[in-house]
């Protein structure tokens, strides 16, 4: 995607809030792997947002710790840890990029686009956390602090109470009715060394086969166990 770009420009602007002096990391963000150029000789993406998305992954981590500190003023650590990972967990991102219409800005390959990559929660939570990147890098805390508070303000106001850890409330739901614990397997594990993708199922048992069985995919075993574990209490225990 080209730095100059005048419509990825206008379209950041007006879906993250902030105009970029520095172009070049607009573009980059904006750039799934994909679309990337390849470094010559190897298998590493050029100007793809994976950087990006690293230091974006800390910059909301501590954006929304200081919001929660602020909000709920008589929550210890356990609760207010609860709060935040569920509010920088893939789900949850995957939902405020769609909300803010993310993939219109994304750039893919045209076979990725074809084969629906932008519809992925993976894809559209990196480039989120990318996004929040490039807005630290070109303007500082201060304009990635009003982006993410405002995006995530819906999310925010929907906890009206300290969410459980999904593992330990699947964990809850099968030990009080009888069927043991759940069983989680890794079926695959995908991507470079320095950044690999976990797949994980979870199953439930009962007396006569499987109850349920959800899967779900992150950067490590733990996040993906807890994605599927949430997917999976949503499939058993329904709101």
């Amino acid at each position: 995607m080209p730095p100059g770009n005048p419509d990825l420009a206008e379209a950041a602007a007006r879906i993250l809030g902030h105009r970029f002096s520095n172009p070049d990391l607009l573009a980059e963000a904006m750039t799934h792997r994909s679309a990337a150029r390849r470094a010559p000789g190897t298998s590493r993406s050029l100007g793809s947002n994976e950087r990006l998305e690293f230091i974006g992954d800390r910059v909301l981590g501590l954006v929304i710790a200081e919001w929660l500190i602020e909000r709920f003023v008589a929550e210890q650590e356990g609760e207010l840890g609860r709060r935040l990972a569920q509010l920088v967990a893939q789900p949850a991102l995957a939902t405020i990029a769609e909300a803010i219409g993310m993939t219109e800005i994304l750039a893919v390959s045209p076979g990725e686009a074809r084969a629906g990559v932008k519809s992925r929660a993976t894809v559209t939570a990196d480039a989120l956390e990318a996004a929040i990147g490039a807005l630290y890098l070109d303007g500082g805390l201060q304009a990635a602090r009003s982006f993410i508070r405002r995006a995530w303000e819906p999310v925010l106001s929907a906890q009206r109470v300290p969410p459980k850890d999904a593992k330990s409330a699947l964990q809850e739901w099968t030990l009080g009715r009888g069927l043991g614990l759940p069983h989680y397997n890794v079926v695959a594990r995908s991507g470079p060394p320095h950044q690999p993708i976990f797949s994980v199922q979870v199953r439930i048992d009962g007396p006569n086969g499987t109850l349920g069985e959800a899967s779900a995919e992150a950067g490590s075993k733990r996040v993906a166990e807890h994605l599927a574990a949430a997917q999976l209490l949503a499939q058993v225990k329904p709101s």
